[in-house]
């Protein structure tokens, strides 16, 4: 059995974990809260998760970089992390804490937002050391980091919401159990613990920032593009309309798992290629049918939404249905970019999703202000969809420039892309390019 496809077994098993496990945690959260308290959860978190874009400054992908190119000693690399892990995690937390209080909705509240910046230097810290197994091309440990952290919340989400009844309190107490425990194992699994020293080196510690930063604004700029809409409903709209968007864009998320399963192997692989552009050409493929499947999935979600919704989260959400219908057509095109985004990425050009994103997020933002105050959760869901499709039609014309091929070979389908997944299952699969 080749090792593209043990990797490829390994990471879809981690990806189904954590859309089980989140599912899990979604469906109790909605159906012990309901929409209301469901939204002020959501305007919670963006902060936060906003800041792990910020804060990670590209480390993990920078660390990728480094590592599949073995620049420096692996020892030194840690010991630059531990570094920057301490300094980037003191930033996040209080310009986190800062803007939560005079941005968000329920920044009155400290407490609930100490609970959601909590989770922050756990995840930075997992963050950071999935970035080494990427490297060492170790999938199947970076797997772990991101599968486990879901279990334990959604066992936590479980006792504490609906065994205590601890409300909004207990649901971001969850939230942080997760990332504490893999943050613990990783402390001595990894030999992490040893990197902790005063001696600083500057040389990695500037590499890995100098890369990272681009990776950093790259990540920023697409992950505003997939929260801002969030952020402009917590202000413009409610807490009840806030829940019901959420709910019907969270199922579109784990949709985007399925490409995310081929881009964990590609950013890996392309990080470690010694011939870019046969591993780009390799990487298509992939593309095409990851779009298949997530056109099959679409479709099937599009006609079933509403029952889906109701199943899994209770009447309340049943409104979620149409907010679900209309983001699938944005989220079918980004699926173009969530594979080869990855693929650039890797080759250490992470700017180039930038160029795609800045007129797409400045569409989405112009769009949900016209529309959150009269249409609500159904008109953000489509200002949504419009700026995936256009960000994802124009990163696919700088993809094609920046790999040498045209648009037209990445995205025709061929006769061999049908026998791809018949392949897969037998050792005549040619490894990708390492």
């Amino acid at each position: 059995m080749s090792k593209f496809f043990k990797d490829l077994v390994s990471v879809a098993f981690s990806k189904a974990g954590v859309i089980l496990f989140g599912l899990g945690k979604a469906v109790i959260l909605s159906r012990w809260l309901g929409p209301e308290q469901t939204g002020i959860i959501t305007a919670l978190n963006v902060f936060p998760m906003l800041f792990m874009s910020i804060g990670s400054l590209g480390v993990r992908q920078s660390t990728t970089y480094l590592v599949g190119q073995k620049q420096y000693d692996e020892t030194a690399i840690k010991t630059a992390l531990v570094h920057i892990w301490v300094i980037s995690t003191l930033f996040s937390m209080l310009s986190c804490f800062l803007l939560m209080k005079n941005m968000s909705s329920a920044g009155h509240n400290t407490w609930l937002v100490l609970l959601a910046m909590a989770p922050i230097p756990f995840n930075l810290f997992n963050t950071y050391n999935s970035g080494i197994f990427l490297g060492q091309n170790n999938i199947r440990t970076f797997n772990r980091i991101n599968w486990l952290p879901s279990f334990v919340i959604l066992l936590l989400t479980g006792l504490l919401v609906v065994f205590l009844n601890m409300g909004i309190t207990g649901g971001m107490m969850a939230a942080i159990g997760g990332p504490l425990v893999m943050s613990a194992i990783l402390l001595f699994k990894n030999r992490f613990i040893k990197s902790f020293s005063f001696t600083i080196e500057w040389k990695v510690v500037k590499s890995l920032l100098s890369l990272g930063i681009v990776y950093a604004v790259s990540l920023l700029v697409i992950n505003l593009n997939y929260r801002i809409d969030i952020f402009l409903m917590d202000r413009l709209s409610t807490a009840h309309e806030l829940g019901i968007y959420s709910r019907g864009a969270q199922l579109m998320e784990y949709l985007w798992e399925i490409p995310m399963l081929l881009s964990t192997l590609v950013f890996s692989g392309s990080a470690t290629a010694a011939n870019g552009r046969a591993y780009s050409e390799k990487v298509a493929p992939l593309l095409r049918i990851s779009i298949l499947v997530v056109g099959v999935l679409s479709l099937i979600l599009f006609m079933y939404s509403e029952q889906i919704i109701t199943l899994l989260f209770g009447e309340a959400f049943q409104r979620s249905a149409k907010v679900q219908q209309i983001l699938l057509p944005g989220v079918l095109l980004l699926t173009v970019f969530k594979v080869l985004n990855m693929d650039l990425a890797g080759k250490g050009k992470p700017w180039i999703a930038i160029k795609a994103m800045i007129p797409a997020l400045v569409l989405n933002i112009v769009l949900n202000l016209l529309w959150i105050p009269t249409h609500g959760a159904a008109g953000s869901a489509l200002a949504s969809t419009i700026s995936y499709s256009v960000a994802a039609i124009i990163f696919l014309f700088l993809y094609a420039q920046a790999v040498d091929m045209e648009v037209k070979q990445i995205i025709t389908y061929k006769k061999e892309d049908y026998r791809l997944l018949t392949r897969l299952f037998t050792k005549k699969l040619n490894k990708l390019p390492t």
